[in-house]
Order: structure tokens, then C-alpha cells, then sequence
């Protein structure tokens, strides 16, 4: 990612570093910052994720910017400072918490030395006084057209003031060899019962909204259809959710899957598990904003069936459009997946999913602001 251009100090900030897409997406584009000869500083309450963006070059500061609390306020003038002495170029907020923190520290800056202002929708908040900040910023980063278009239907941020970038991977990342050999006896060691099947992927954290209920009742129906597909789930509750865990072995119970679907919990391997499906599911019940797990699978060669709405529909559409059934359709969800298991699948993700497009347009955004001072 060379660039003749002077090089930039770019600070983004969010509420901490442990799991997610949103965590995910900063670490890469920190990572990528550095590799473009660029000085990367990631503000944040901290978590798991931190020793992997120090090890890749960016610098990390721990500051409580993650409390929904008044207390947070107190971090205001903190910040302004903090601003000063790193002489940001840009700082690009990627939640609402951090976002009020940042912008209140901005505002009292010097307008002609103070840094550009960035903020990335990465979800279609409530629309409200509170959520209304993300839109405050100088330019906002759309991560799909459904987020754009509420953008500017909820917030009325003005065209020119958006640009629509999907969230970037890396395809050193996410690609067939990470399901090495050795990887898959390891696995099949820790769960015997997947060797042999068609693996029929589930990632995501586990949450109501994300889909593993209907996961589990698509399963049924397509077990019934053939015998030879497992069923994975990847991801782990949220902190103080364990209890819908739980909910979900008393379903998969319930629904006599208990020897057709595993749950392998968090994994830091999730590309492999890409690799190594027959078929990735990606079930939200309502719109997401982005639907990372689409793109990712595709880019590893590995056929997505979704459910036609929201940031998901788009990715498939532009890569594998045969993946998209009616929206909650469980029925029409699994006989696709039985259709695909052994199809030939031509799957063309278009270069704008990569990290070296979401650079470079970020870039654009970066250096188009800081050409108007």
C-alpha cells in the first residue's frame, strides 16, 4: 500500500479490543496503516485483541472509553490532551460512547490544528439524541448501502458527506490453505463426530438476533434430507448471557440434534473452519448492517446461504447470488444447503470485500479532509 504522500498518524478509537466485528475490522485496518508506512494509535478500554495490534506495529492507550455512564465525561479533557500530544492527523470513532468522548474533546480544539473527524456506521442505531453523534463527525463511512440509505433517511447526513466502504478482509487470511492437514486432526481428535460429514458452518457470537435458534430448526430439517451433514457452531455468549447457551443445548436437545450439531465455542481459527465447510450459514432475524461472515467464507471458496435482506443480501448478491433464499423461510434455507453441499459453486467476490480496496478508500476519505484544511 505505498503512498508517495507524507505519512499520516491516524488514531481510532472504540470501546475495547476483545471479539467482533467491529474489533476486528480496526485491528486489520490498524495493521494495514502500519504495513502502508503510517503511525497506527488504537484508544481503548482494552481486551484480548490488544498484544495482536501491538505485535503488528500500532500503538495501543487504555482509556475507559467504554462506559454508557456520565462518568465518562470525565474523560473529555483527557482526550483533548491526549489528541494534542499524539498530533493526530485523523481520528476515526467507530462507536457512540467513545464518539460523545471524542467529539467533545474535538470541539474544543483548535479548529485550524485540531484533527479530522471520522466516523464509521457500523450498525443502523436507534435513532435518538444519544445516537445522533455518530453523524456529528466531519465524514461518516457507510459499511453497506442499507446503512448508507438509513444514514441519510435517519440522520439526514447529506451525500456528500458519506462513503459507502465495505469492511475489508485479508486474503492471506481467509483463503483453502488455512485448513491445513495437521489443523484437521486436531479437530477431529477434540470432535470426533465431525470427521467424515458435510460440516454446515454457523459463526457468529451467540445472540438472539443472530440466529442460532433458526440455525438449529434449519438443521432439523435438512438432516431429514441427508444424513451426512454436521452442523457447527462457532462463537461463545456475550458476558452475563450464558443463560441462551444454555437455551440453545435445550433446543438442540429438543430437536434430537444433539449428535448432528456441536458447539466449539470462541475460536481464533475461524478461517479453517471456512475451509473446511461445505456450506457457511449466515440466519439473522433482522437486518445487519454488514454480515461479515459472508464475504469471509466466499473469499476461502466456500458457498454462503442467507437470508435475503440487509448488509448479508448485498455481499452475496455481488459474490454468489445463488445463496440468497427468502428472508425466515427455514424450509427453502435447507433445501438450498442441501442443493449446494455438492454443487460447484462460482463464487467471485469483486476486489472492494479486500483490505487493500478498504485502505485505499479509507485513505481517500483521510486525505481528502485533512486536503480541506
Amino acid at each position: 500500500m505505498a503512498d508517495n504522500r507524507p505519512p499520516l498518524t491516524i488514531v481510532q478509537v472504540l470501546p475495547a479490543l476483545n471479539s467482533g466485528g467491529v474489533e476486528r475490522g480496526t485491528v486489520e485496518l490498524a495493521r494495514e496503516l502500519v504495513r502502508g508506512g503510517h503511525r497506527s494509535v488504537v484508544i481503548s478500554a482494552g481486551g484480548r485483541m490488544v498484544e495482536g495490534l501491538l505485535s503488528e506495529g500500532s500503538e495501543h492507550i487504555e482509556m475507559p472509553v467504554h462506559r454508557k455512564s456520565l462518568m465518562s465525561l470525565l474523560q473529555v479533557r483527557p482526550m483533548r490532551r491526549l489528541l494534542a500530544e499524539l498530533e493526530a492527523d485523523i481520528v476515526h470513532v467507530r462507536s457512540r460512547v467513545p464518539a460523545w468522548i471524542v467529539w467533545l474533546a474535538w470541539r474544543g480544539m483548535n479548529p485550524k490544528t485540531r484533527p479530522k473527524l471520522v466516523s464509521t456506521f457500523h450498525g443502523m442505531y436507534s435513532v435518538n439524541f444519544y445516537s445522533a453523534v455518530m453523524a456529528r463527525a466531519e465524514h461518516a463511512i457507510a459499511i453497506s448501502d442499507c446503512v448508507k440509505k438509513y444514514m441519510q433517511v435517519n440522520y439526514h447526513v447529506p451525500e456528500e458527506k458519506i462513503t459507502l466502504i465495505p469492511r475489508g478482509l485479508d486474503p492471506a487470511a481467509f483463503n483453502c490453505d488455512a485448513c491445513s492437514p495437521a489443523w484437521r486432526k486436531d479437530l477431529f481428535t477434540a470432535y470426533p463426530e465431525l470427521e467424515g460429514k458435510h460440516i454446515i458452518l454457523m459463526p457468529g457470537r451467540l445472540s438472539r438476533w443472530k440466529g442460532q435458534e433458526a440455525f438449529l430448526e434449519m438443521m432439523a430439517h435438512l438432516v431429514r434430507l441427508r444424513k451426512d451433514c454436521h452442523g457447527v457452531v462457532v462463537g461463545d455468549a456475550e458476558p452475563g448471557k450464558q443463560h441462551y447457551f444454555e437455551e440453545l443445548l435445550a433446543k438442540r436437545d429438543a430437536l434430537g440434534l444433539a449428535d448432528k450439531v456441536t458447539f466449539v465455542g470462541h475460536r481464533s481459527d475461524i478461517p479453517a473452519f471456512y475451509a473446511l465447510a461445505a456450506v457457511t450459514c449466515h440466519m439473522s432475524n433482522k437486518e445487519e448492517p454488514f454480515g461479515r461472515t459472508v464475504p469471509e467464507s466466499l473469499a476461502t471458496g466456500t458457498p454462503v446461504v442467507a437470508f435475503d435482506r440487509g448488509g448479508a443480501s448485498e455481499s452475496l448478491n455481488a459474490g454468489f447470488p445463488q445463496g440468497l433464499v427468502p428472508a425466515d423461510d427455514i424450509v427453502a434455507f435447507a433445501a438450498r444447503v442441501d442443493d449446494l453441499i455438492d454443487a460447484d459453486a462460482e463464487i467471485k467476490l469483486p476486489e472492494s470485500y479486500y483490505l487493500s480496496s478498504q485502505l485505499a478508500s479509507t485513505l481517500g476519505v483521510y486525505r481528502r479532509l485533512l486536503e480541506q484544511r
